[in-house]
Parts: structure tokens; sequence; C-alpha cells
């Protein structure tokens, strides 16, 4: 079941479900969730390793980051056509068990010929989101820092959930060398 405007905001000042939200998303929300915005964006680089018991992600730069000091015409970042890069939410979360998270697009991403790459986020996770964007385009597509790009639905979870326990936990953007999968 998908939690309501009313149930989440009250999360919010109960658990601090949702942590750096906007006024608007405090105040005049859309639909049944959260916007959340772009706060940094990272490039990676060198090869990666994805084994059964190990794995080794390339490395991540950061590129740009928000800066709440400037206006929109200087705080904003070009995606590439043909580029894939990581980002990562102004916003954090803070998951109890018995709540999971679904990330979407909003739409004007791709309308914009922006790709995102996403899954869920599991319960009893804290931090930052990241994910992945792909300009799938042919034009250069620049975007706000602090820009709503991304709506996040928040879903009960039935029976017994487990508390997330991987190595993502804060928000870590990659893995600095080789490790075991938890």
């Amino acid at each position: 079941m998908i939690l309501g405007i009313k149930k989440l905001h009250k999360l919010v000042d109960q658990v601090k479900l949702v942590e750096n939200l906007c006024d608007r998303e405090m105040k005049n929300p859309e639909g049944a969730g959260f916007d959340l915005r772009m706060g940094e964006i990272y490039e990676l680089e060198g090869d990666g390793f994805l084994g059964a018991e190990e794995r080794q992600t390339p490395e991540s730069k950061s590129v740009a980051k928000y800066n709440p000091e400037k206006i929109d015409d200087e705080n904003f970042f070009i995606f590439e056509p043909g580029k894939y890069y990581l980002i990562k939410t102004i916003e954090r979360v803070n998951l109890p068990v018995n709540i999971s998270g679904i990330i979407f697009p909003r739409t004007t991403l791709f309308r914009s010929g922006l790709g995102l790459f996403n899954g869920i986020v599991q319960p009893g996770y804290c931090g930052e989101l990241t994910f992945g964007i792909c300009n799938l385009g042919q034009s250069n597509i620049k975007i706000s820092f602090g820009a709503r790009i991304v709506h996040i639905t928040f879903h009960e979870v039935l029976g017994e959930g487990n508390q997330y326990r991987g190595q993502w936990q804060g928000g870590r953007v990659s893995a600095g060398s080789k490790e075991v999968q938890i």
C-alpha cells in the first residue's frame, strides 16, 4: 500500500522519514510521495567487477555540487549526450523496517532524453539516495541544482521486514576497493 501525504508528513515529523525536504514538499506536495532534488553529480572512471561474493565498482569522482548560495543561472550542471553520471539527492531518507521506497523519474527527465537507473530503497536504509542518469538524446540538457528530478513513493511492508545491511548505507556512492558483499 502506498502511504499518503498526511501519513508521510506525520512520519517526517516523528521519525525524520525524509530530511532536507524543500518548502514545496512540506506545504504543497503533488501525488502520493515527495519530489527529490539534484544535489551532487559524479562521473565514473576505471574498471569494475561484480562477482558472486566480491565486488568493486568503478571509482566515482564528484564533478559538481549544489551550492545554496548561488542563483540558478550559476548553479547548474550540463548533461552531455551519451554520458552516464551518478546523481545524489539533497534529501536524506531514514526508513524504518516497515517502510520501503520506490524512485520514479519525473516525466520531464525522459521528455528531455534522460534515462534514469534506479531501484527500490530497502527498509531500514538511511542516507542520501544515489541513482544513475544517462543522456540518451542528442542535446545538452542543463539542470539546476535543487531542481526536482525524481519522485519517491513509500510503501508499507506487510509481515516482517528486515533491516537493510548493505554497504551503501549512509549514502556512499562507490566502493573504494574490492570488498566482500554483505
